[in-house]
């Protein structure tokens, strides 16, 4: 069981050219989605399918969904892997990933500062041999020489929540890894604005380590904490909701880990693709003109499926800025077929009926009508939350 108290905090210091849209020559298949890409074909692509940067109301380090005990059996059972996976926001996207098997990913965002995290994840994948290594540099913490490749995830996170942090010269030297990685060995023309952001994400994990949520800040802010509870019943103090323990522990209905940390394999088959470049960051608003047309067009290019869409809360946004007709239009151009289908975790399309929300059960716990994000002005085709055929979700908006 893990311990029930606050992380040890280390000290503080203080025209579009769009690639691979050409019309797809007929009799191409799936085969053609790239089995790799260069550090070259992977910048360009990330650079020239993005918006401006835009903004939003919270850094989004970490998920706070737990959801992977109702999402994530139901996402495997219903795709079939090797097709292209879309996702939004932080670290969960790897779970998903790792769950249905894609052959290539894109994760879009509105913030630039989403990049620079998925750009620190891409180095700490690439640069360790297993998960141990991964945590370990995520946090700054000494390896837990304890561990092996049949640890569990309530071991590993267990192993490293009671390990102390590491010092600042220890910080430098992950931090100075990480940027070495992208910049040299990946070559990546990282802007002196982009290396800060991916300094001040990194710092942030440093700060905060396995306690950090969805409310941290890279401004490193101090908020009260607050009381959660995990899948066992275990109480613990933490900041603004779940912890990253709480977020890679997940089970399902049988105890069997969810997250892609629960086991090598699964940490393997998201690093494999980390390190052929198929993990693709980029920066737009779902709403937008450019981003999510971009991308549905290099994916029909290469003829291939959206297989699934992870959409967070996103939609809940995008209706009160009343633009969802615009995602909803963006959406209808991507190349779909039955199976696809959008992950929505907390029913982002759910509208009261007759004065009720729905309870669903999440992480084996009942979660209650507040957790739900309301919509009231527009029934996006199935409101309901979880897996929904996405074809049949957009074919009423226009292209």
């Amino acid at each position: 069981m893990r311990p029930n108290r606050l992380l040890l905090f280390a000290p503080l210091t203080l025209t579009v050219i769009l690639v691979g849209l050409v019309a797809r020559p007929a009799g191409l298949g799936a085969a053609d989605v790239p089995a790799r890409l260069s550090d070259q074909e992977f910048w360009k692509l990330t650079e020239e399918l993005s918006e401006p940067n835009g903004e939003f109301t919270s850094d989004n380090l970490l998920s706070n969904e737990r959801v992977f005990s109702r999402l994530v059996p139901d996402l495997v059972a219903r795709t079939k892997p090797g097709g292209v996976y879309l996702g939004v926001g932080p670290e969960q996207n790897f779970t998903y990933i790792a769950a249905m098997r894609p052959r290539m990913a894109f994760i879009t965002d509105i913030r630039r500062g989403n990049l620079h995290l998925q750009l620190m994840y891409k180095a700490l994948f690439e640069l360790s041999a297993d998960r141990s290594e991964f945590v370990a540099r995520l946090f700054t913490k000494p390896r837990q020489t304890s561990l092996t490749p049949a640890s569990t995830v309530t071991e590993l996170m267990n192993a490293y929540w009671e390990a102390f942090t590491g010092d600042e010269a220890a910080y430098a030297a992950n931090l100075q890894a990480i940027q070495n990685h992208l910049t040299e060995t990946r070559a990546f023309p990282l802007s002196a604005e982009d290396l800060s952001g991916i300094a001040a994400v990194y710092r942030a994990f440093y700060w905060y380590g396995p306690s950090i949520t969805w409310s941290a800040r890279v401004s490193l802010a101090t908020q009260a904490p607050t009381i959660s509870v995990n899948n066992a019943g275990s109480v613990t103090l933490s900041i603004g909701g779940p912890t990253y323990w709480d977020m890679v522990t997940q089970t399902d209905a049988t105890g069997q880990a969810l997250s892609y940390l629960a086991s090598e394999e699964k940490f393997s088959f998201v690093k494999e693709l980390q390190r052929k470049n198929l993990i693709v960051p980029v920066v737009g608003n779902f709403a937008g003109p450019k981003a999510l047309r971009a991308v549905g067009a290099y994916v029909r290019a290469h003829g291939a499926t959206v297989t699934a869409f992870y959409l967070s809360n996103v939609e809940s946004y995008l209706q009160r800025a009343q633009t969802w007709p615009a995602f909803c239009a963006n959406v209808a151009t991507m190349p779909l077929d039955d199976g696809s289908v959008f992950i929505r975790p907390s029913g982002s399309g759910i509208v009261l009926r007759n004065g009720q929300l729905p309870i669903a059960n999440a992480g084996g716990r009942t979660v209650s009508a507040s957790e739900f994000r309301v919509i009231t002005s527009y029934t996006p085709g199935s409101a309901a939350p979880g897996l929904v055929p996405m074809a049949a979700d957009v074919k009423a908006c226009g292209k």
